[in-house]
């Protein structure tokens, strides 16, 4: 009696184990390959070389604020904005805080120019001193496209305002606007948007750098509290 039951339970084990090898093998037959997981930085790409006149020991030096990001753009998640929609991919991120990286491309870019000594980006130390403080305001940054799903063409929009403040006494002395488009971009090339958006943020600086050259050569410098008129920047 024991020899037939032995037999049985063998036989019911095969079963079993093939049906479990089926059923395995039809799983992976059927799952779709997970994507690879894309992140990206911003400040990665080329800087712009420093034309004349050289820097020199009189540069300014300037501050700038903790970033005031627009709530829709405060994701790791990259953003593509078709009409009044705002689409994300799970597999293409930003690779750190979005603030983090913006903050470090203007800052670069900015110390490129030959009139600027030194940025500092906020928290810095106590004891920093700075000829100006300045205060972003990103209201724009990311791909656009049309709401058609089958559009392929689109563009990157990189849009910010800012204010500039006399460190000394806490006087706003200049404010400006950047609103910058470039056309041409692929939908769905990530690397792409990410490399357009660079470029935006390298023309922000740029903006940055001449509204503080005029600001340094007004005379009398802008003062509110002596009737000096308020430095207004834009650019496109």
């Amino acid at each position: 009696m024991i020899v037939p039951n032995t037999r049985r339970m063998a036989r019911t084990l095969r079963l079993l184990g093939i049906c479990a090898l089926l059923t395995e093998a039809g799983c992976f037959s059927l799952a779709r390959p997970t994507p690879p997981l894309e992140e990206y930085v911003l400040g990665a790409g080329p800087r712009p070389v420093a034309a004349l006149p050289a820097r020199d020991s009189g540069g300014l030096t300037i501050g700038l604020r903790r970033l005031d990001l627009a709530p829709y753009l405060s994701t790791t998640a990259i953003v593509v904005r078709r009409g009044s929609k705002i689409v994300t991919s799970g597999f293409r991120r930003w690779g750190e805080e979005p603030s983090a990286g913006i903050m470090r491309a203007v800052a670069v870019s900015l110390g490129a120019a030959p009139t600027i000594l030194a940025v500092d980006v906020a928290p810095w130390p106590v004891q920093a001193q700075h000829d100006y403080l300045v205060q972003l305001h990103v209201s724009h940054l990311e791909g656009v496209a049309a709401e058609d799903l089958t559009a392929t063409e689109g563009e990157i929009h990189v849009m910010a305002s800012w204010e500039i403040i006399r460190s000394q006494d806490g006087t706003l002395v200049a404010r400006g606007e950047t609103d910058r488009r470039e056309t041409g971009w692929k939908v769905g090339d990530y690397l792409g948007l990410v490399t357009r958006v660079d470029k935006g943020l390298t023309g922000l600086a740029s903006d940055l750098a001449t509204c503080l050259v005029r600001i340094a050569s007004a005379t009398p410098a802008p003062d509110a509290v002596a009737g000096g008129r308020l430095v207004v920047c834009g650019a496109r």
